[in-house]
Formats: structure tokens, C-alpha cells, sequence
């Protein structure tokens, strides 16, 4: 039996008075509302959750147990409650607040329940931040393939640099000490630039990643102690570590540089904001995503943050944060996050950006598959 305005089966009583899906009067559908790939939760009319389908469970992160019982509002950060409950109501491009302070932007759909006054089935219809869009591996458009149109040339632009630099060098050892100072302003100058171009022939780099078992708190540490010695030297870099997470699936040596490079955006973020960068690591139930070429998920269980007390990215760049050039430091290149998002989409992973906690924290997380996946 359908719920006016929901679309779904109509839900019934347990003998424990509690909903489970489905009705008892529709036998053999019990596994396939379960299976549902579309978060759905069932709340009385106090906004009081009464049941919830496996993949609300995947996106609360909760057991069904930690689920059942608690006010709406509390689980998804909004006060469904005041909404109308006579009839259907829907809300697009809605953010919600997930438990641990995890934002989601959702489509989310209320039904009334026809036998039970008040009471409602919610569906949330997850929608993935606009800077995840073409992160899988889709280099043949979009700003990536400016970038790799531009470093066709990155090898004949560093060939007149190379002269210029010893040209430099040479008038440096026959002029006064005034011209001395513009000749290694030259030196300086072409250093950059050439370091820049070094940056951008990461992004043309094709070739498939030889990918292995790694222990992700090895790799952590690791960066950690480079950072330390270097560019994060008087700042504090926590660890709150999952010790039962199984080897993640990856590169080495890219893993190691994605890590430096995110707490080094961290550090530079922070200038007189904070001096504390945390590590964070846990598993994740319920994230996949669907491959290339094909209907087959990949499971991504491991996540990985770096997390700063920084006032985070400037709000109309935030969708773009990912893309080559944009960046909102003032002597920022815009291609370090650009560069970390290549390396993780080349790992099977995918990276997100948000604003979490009260005060807010800048989050950048990483989720990746475990080694052991097909």
C-alpha cells in the first residue's frame, strides 16, 4: 500500500508497537525496503525516530540501535517538527547536520502516513558537493585539460629558462652590488616559475599507479615528522587514530605527498588563526562509488582528515577549491589542492572539503578503498 505523496510501501506495526519495514500485510518485501539505496527514516509526531532503513544507518554512520528513539532534529540537524504533517513536503538543496558534525546537502522528501496521525516517512536523497562532480578520473575535459594542454609546452618554456638563469649568473660575478641584487632577483624569479611548471606536469602524468597494501598511520606519521622539521615547525600536530583500521589501498609515495600537502595547506591557512592541525583517521560503513565503464562500486571505508582551526576557504570558491588557479591565499599558486585531487581520484578515492563543529574547523577528508578489494 503506497503512502499519499511518498511513493512507498506503507509501513507496519511490530508487536512491540514499534514500525518495521515493511507492512506485514506485504510478506517478502522485508529485505527489498532494507535494500533500498535511498536513506529513509520513519518519526512519530513528536519528531521522535521510529525506524530506519540500512542505508539511513550508512549515511547517520549509526547502528539502527543508536538510531531509534532520538528526536530528528538532534540526528539530522533540522527541526522537522514544524513542518506540516497533513501533507507531502519536500525541501531541495537542503544542508543537513549529520551525527559528529558532518554537513550533507540533500533532497528530502516527507510523506504523511495514512493510518498514524502525525507520524511521517522522511527520505533523504544525498547530493554530492559540486567540487566531488568529475573527480573520478575524467581527464579528457573540464580545467584539468587546460592545465594538460598548457604543460605540453612545460618542456620547451624551462629550456630559455635554463639560460636565462646562467646568463644571470654569470653578470652576477661582473657587476656592483646594486646590479647584483636584480640579477638574483632574476635567479629567484626563474626559479619560480620553474618550480610552477615542475607542478603542473603532475597533472599529465597518465600512467596507472601501482597500488598496494599500505598502513595509512605509517604513512601519517611520516608526513608528520617532515612537516615538523619544516614548513609546520612551531606548530602542534595531533593524532586520533582508529589502531583497528586494515591496510588502505594506495601509492606510497602519492599518499605521502597528498598528506603533505594537505597539512601544509593547513599550516598556511592558519596564520595567526590557530596553531593546531589534527589527524584523524576511521572507518566509514556505506561509502562507495561507482567505477568507470561500468555498474561496479567500489567500497571506500577509510577516511582520513586533516583538520584546522583555520576561518577556512572564502565562501564563493568553496565549489571550486579542487580546480587549477583557484586558491584564496594571497601568494597562492592554486595548484596544490588541484594536484591532491588528481593523486587521490588516480587512487580510487575521493576528497571533500567542509566546515565542521562548534567553532567551525576546516576539514579536508580523504576516503579510500581497503586493500584487499577487487
Amino acid at each position: 500500500m503506497a503512502l499519499p505523496g511518498s511513493g512507498l510501501i506503507r509501513i507496519g506495526r511490530s508487536a512491540a508497537g514499534v514500525p518495521r519495514l515493511p507492512d506485514p500485510d506485504c510478506p517478502g518485501l522485508a529485505e527489498q525496503i532494507a535494500a533500498l539505496p535511498t536513506p529513509m527514516l520513519v518519526i512519530d509526531g513528536d519528531g521522535i525516530v521510529r525506524d530506519v532503513n540500512n542505508a539511513g544507518e550508512a549515511m547517520l554512520n549509526l547502528g539502527r540501535g543508536a538510531i531509534v528513539g532520538r528526536d530528528i532534529a538532534g540526528m539530522i540537524g533540522h527541526p522537522l517538527t514544524s513542518m506540516a504533517s497533513d501533507a507531502p513536503f519536500a525541501a531541495y538543496d537542503l544542508e543537513i547536520v549529520l551525527p559528529g558534525g558532518r554537513h550533507q546537502r540533500v533532497d528530502l522528501m516527507i510523506g504523511p502516513m495514512a493510518d498514524r496521525a502525525g507520524w511521517r516517512v522522511v527520505t533523504l536523497h544525498g547530493l554530492p558537493p559540486a567540487h566531488l562532480l568529475g573527480r573520478r578520473g575524467d581527464r579528457d575535459g573540464g580545467a584539468l585539460s587546460a592545465v594538460g594542454a598548457a604543460a605540453v609546452l612545460a618542456h620547451e618554456i624551462k629550456n630559455p629558462l635554463s639560460g636565462i638563469r646562467g646568463a644571470a649568473q654569470l653578470l652576477e660575478a661582473s657587476v656592483d652590488d646594486q646590479a647584483r641584487d636584480l640579477t638574483r632577483l632574476i635567479c629567484d624569479e626563474v626559479d619560480r616559475v620553474a618550480a610552477l611548471i615542475d607542478r603542473m606536469e603532475g597533472f599529465t602524468d597518465t600512467r596507472r599507479l601501482e597500488l598496494g597494501p599500505q598502513n595509512i598511520h605509517l604513512l601519517l606519521g611520516h608526513a608528520r615528522e617532515v612537516a615538523l622539521q619544516g614548513f609546520a615547525s612551531g606548530f602542534t600536530i595531533r593524532e586520533i587514530y582508529d589502531p583497528s583500521l586494515p591496510p588502505v589501498l594506495g601509492h606510497r609515495d602519492s599518499l605521502i605527498q597528498i598528506l603533505i600537502n594537505l597539512i601544509k595547506n593547513a599550516v598556511e591557512a592558519m596564520q595567526n588563526n590557530g596553531n593546531i592541525v589534527t589527524l584523524h583517521t576511521a572507518y566509514r560503513h556505506g561509502v562507495s562509488v561507482r567505477l568507470r565503464g561500468g555498474d561496479v562500486k567500489r567500497s571506500l571505508p577509510i577516511e582520513v582528515c586533516v583538520i584546522d582551526e583555520g576561518p577556512g576557504a572564502p565562501v564563493e570558491i568553496e565549489d571550486h577549491l579542487f580546480e587549477p588557479f583557484v586558491t584564496g591565499k594571497p601568494t597562492g599558486s592554486g595548484l596544490g589542492l588541484a594536484l591532491v585531487a588528481k593523486l587521490v581520484a588516480d587512487q580510487g578515492g575521493i576528497i571533500e572539503y567542509a566546515r565542521e563543529g562548534t567553532p567551525p574547523r576546516t576539514v579536508f577528508r580523504l576516503l579510500l578503498p581497503r586493500a584487499g578489494q577487487a
